[in-house]
């Protein structure tokens, strides 16, 4: 993607939220980034454009701007609205994308909006991506002391070159970028009023709420933790109990259960700044985050079902010997045959081929059941048929059924003889009590499935 993907708004009454859909990976992805953004100007930055998109080769990424920042609707200083109004965008967002479910990705302030959100809605969070998640901001006087300080300073000097270029760097290509994207992204009275009005903020007693799969990153600086804005603060970020200070990340990565914590070296600044020492690795961590929870919702598909495979016996030579016409009429009062009796038993009908069927059931014995009707009502018809039967764990993919217990049944009907339904040991031992009659057949090697099986003739 070469491209600045096109800008949207979604509405959440009368604010308007700017977000970019991109991407096309196996999962949603929503990119809400902190201090700073700006939808339209973040491509500007070769190393942010890098990080979008990489996100983008992983995910169907929805990029947006908190409301107060960037392309999305400005507040004045007194407008700063609390953090659930913040979530309720996050859904809005979401839902005018057409997502259901997403990775939610924040960093460094907006953590505290994406922690609400996963603990909240959590049908609605695939998974949690915290970057210098910002847990607490201050628990001393201290500590709110300098925090009043800074604001000052963001009020005197942000968006100017003094400013960024002790907080990020000086290098004058990246501040030509740099200090009009600040400028850009919020004014310095409005993020003065919104640092002040989440200063309070602490979130730590939400982290252990969290019940998704979580990956947090911490950013290091000359190999120590550094606090998300100054060395002094740093002591005050997410205090441990038994007065032990902390990194935000470690405290995130510690209460939320099962979150795994990197923390890839750097120079300070955010995930996509000092890229090629630090922006793969996250985007790994990302894509492995991604493909667990991929693996995850594929485990969800997968349903025990018992599956039927039926086809005509030597059903070429029978279309030689009736001719084109002949042929098409047996095949309709074949196929209306068995799909009354799929019916009759409650099979599905998964897919026809020829004059094969494929079908399931949630039972094995009513399967057997149905596929011995189906052999007893082909006589009429002047054809014979062969039958498989097997239970198994089966995977929807795609909207369809698949899996190693589909092969085996298939394999299973292909081994079966005129008139012959054959079964696994599985249904056998599933149908135990149902009055069904199973004769063994030996051991068969089925075509493609490993190991050798026991077949079993189902009596008529």
């Amino acid at each position: 993607m070469t491209r600045r993907p096109e800008t949207r708004y979604a509405w959440n009454g009368d604010v308007a939220l700017a977000f970019q859909v991109f991407g096309a990976g196996p999962v949603d992805l929503v990119y809400m980034q902190g201090y700073t953004s700006h939808v339209d100007l973040n491509w500007g930055s070769p190393d942010l454009a890098r990080l979008l998109r990489g996100l983008g080769e992983r995910a169907r990424v929805i990029h947006t701007d908190r409301r107060g920042w960037g392309c999305s609707d400005r507040f004045s200083p007194g407008d700063v609205a609390p953090l659930e109004v913040q979530v309720d965008d996050l859904i809005t967002v979401m839902d005018a994308a057409g997502s259901e479910r997403a990775v939610i990705f924040v960093s460094n302030d907006t953590a505290p909006t994406g922690v609400l959100f996963a603990a909240t809605y959590p049908e609605r969070t695939a998974g949690l991506v915290l970057v210098d998640p910002v847990v607490a901001y201050y628990d001393s006087e201290a500590a709110r002391r300098e925090w009043a300080e800074i604001n000052d300073r963001v009020r005197r000097e942000w968006g100017t070159p003094a400013y960024d270029r002790e907080f990020w760097s000086d290098e004058r290509a990246f501040l030509d970028w740099l200090v009009p994207w600040c400028r850009a992204s919020v004014a310095p009275g409005a993020l003065a009023a919104e640092s002040d009005a989440f200063a309070s903020v602490d979130i730590r007693g939400v982290l252990s709420s969290i019940q998704v799969p979580t990956l947090v990153v911490g950013l290091l600086e000359g190999g120590d933790h550094k606090p998300v804005w100054t060395e002094s603060l740093a002591p005050s970020f997410g205090r441990l109990e038994g007065g032990e200070a902390a990194s935000n990340a470690q405290v995130a990565a510690d209460r939320i259960t099962g979150a795994r914590l990197i923390e890839p070296a750097g120079e300070g600044g955010a995930a996509w700044h000092h890229w090629y020492a630090r922006g793969p690795a996250i985007l790994d961590a990302i894509g492995e985050l991604i493909s667990g929870i991929r693996e995850e919702q594929e485990s969800f598909d997968r349903v025990l079902a018992t599956v039927l495979f039926t086809d005509i016996v030597d059903s070429t030579a029978v279309a030689a010997r009736l001719g084109d016409a002949g042929w098409r009429t047996l095949v309709e009062r074949h196929h209306a045959t068995v799909r009354s009796l799929l019916t009759r038993y409650r099979g599905s009908e998964v897919d026809t081929a020829g004059d094969g069927f494929f079908a399931t059931f949630d039972g094995p014995a009513r399967a057997v059941r149905c596929a011995n009707a189906i052999v007893a009502a082909m006589p009429p018809l002047g054809v014979q048929i062969r039958a498989g039967v097997h239970t198994g764990e089966v995977e929807m993919i795609g909207g369809k059924t698949g899996g190693l217990a589909v092969v085996i049944g298939a394999r299973i009907a292909a081994a079966a003889g005129p008139s012959e339904v054959l079964a696994s040991q599985t249904v056998k031992d599933l149908t135990a009590g149902s009055g069904l009659r199973f004769d063994g057949v030996g051991e068969h090697m089925l075509k493609g499935v490993p190991d050798r099986w026991h077949l079993y003739r189902v009596g008529a």
